[in-house]
C-alpha cells in the first residue's frame, strides 16, 4: 500500500493511502472523541465529534469519514473545534432523558466519560424530554429509548457482525428510533440469536442486561475486534 504524506497539527506525517483521517489520526497517538465510530463496523459520521479542520475546505470535516489525501492540513484541536464539540454534547444529552445517577451505566458510560473529557458540566439548551417508553419483553436484555444517542452501532453490529438485522431504525430526525423486526417488542423478536453484541457495542445505558443495577453494567466493545480477527485467521466462523 501506497504512503502519503499530510501536515497534522504543524507536523508532517505518513499515513496508508486509502486510509480514513481518523485512522491516520489515531497512528499518530492523537486522540479524537468519537461516539457513533467503533473499529470493526462500518462509518457512519452520525455523532460529528471528530469534526477536524482540513485547509481549504468550506467547514469542519468528519474525520472518520474523510479520506486522507496527499497534502492535507489538519488541525484536529483548537478554540473553534472545543466549542463545537462541547456544543454537539450538549445538543445530545439534551435530545433525550440521560438521569446519569440512576442509569445502569453510571461511570462506565461513554457519552458521560465524553463530557467529563470535553469539560461539559451543564446543557444550554431547553431539553426536549420525549416520553420513551423501555422495552424489557426480552428474557436476557433491556432496551431504555432514553437513553439512546442513535449511534447505531447495534443495527450495524447486528447486520454487519451478526448478520441477523433484527435491528433497525423508524422514524426521521428528532423522531428516529432504534426497532427490532419492523417494530415487534424485542422479546417477541424472531431474528434475534440473542448474541448481546448490541448490547456490548453500546456506548450508553441505552442496551442493558436485565436484572442489572445501576452502575452495574460494564461493557468491552473490544470484544468486536477479537472476534473480527478471530475469523480472519479462521479460528472460528460466527
Amino acid at each position: 500500500m501506497s504512503v502519503i504524506t499530510l501536515t497534522l497539527n504543524g507536523r508532517l506525517v505518513s499515513a496508508r493511502a486509502g486510509q480514513s483521517l481518523l485512522e491516520a489520526i489515531r497512528d499518530q497517538g492523537v486522540e479524537l472523541p468519537t461516539l457513533c465510530y467503533l473499529d470493526g463496523l462500518s462509518t457512519r459520521g452520525g455523532c460529528r465529534l471528530c469534526l477536524v479542520e482540513v485547509a481549504g475546505a468550506p467547514r469542519l470535516l468528519p474525520a472518520c469519514t474523510t479520506e486522507a489525501v496527499e497534502g492535507m492540513v489538519v488541525v484536529t484541536h483548537n478554540d473553534k473545534i472545543n466549542r463545537y464539540r462541547k456544543m454537539i454534547l450538549e445538543l445530545t444529552f439534551a435530545e433525550r432523558n440521560h438521569a446519569c445517577a440512576v442509569c445502569v451505566s453510571n461511570e462506565h458510560c461513554e457519552l458521560q466519560a465524553l463530557a467529563a473529557e470535553l469539560g461539559m458540566d451543564h446543557v444550554r439548551y431547553d431539553y426536549l424530554d420525549p416520553d420513551l417508553a423501555m422495552d424489557t419483553s426480552h428474557e436476557k436484555y433491556g432496551a431504555d429509548h432514553n437513553r439512546c444517542i442513535l449511534c447505531l452501532r447495534c443495527v450495524r453490529v447486528c447486520d454487519e457482525v451478526e448478520g441477523a438485522h433484527t435491528w433497525d431504525v423508524r422514524g426521521r430526525g428528532i423522531a428516529s428510533q432504534v426497532i427490532t423486526d419492523l417494530n415487534r417488542p424485542w422479546g417477541e423478536s424472531e431474528t434475534c440469536t440473542e448474541c448481546g453484541k448490541c448490547v456490548e457495542v453500546c456506548p450508553t445505558g441505552a442496551l442493558f442486561d436485565q436484572g442489572s443495577s445501576v452502575g452495574e453494567m460494564k461493557k468491552d466493545s473490544r470484544f468486536l475486534r477479537r472476534i473480527l480477527d478471530g475469523r480472519e485467521k479462521r479460528q472460528w466462523h460466527r
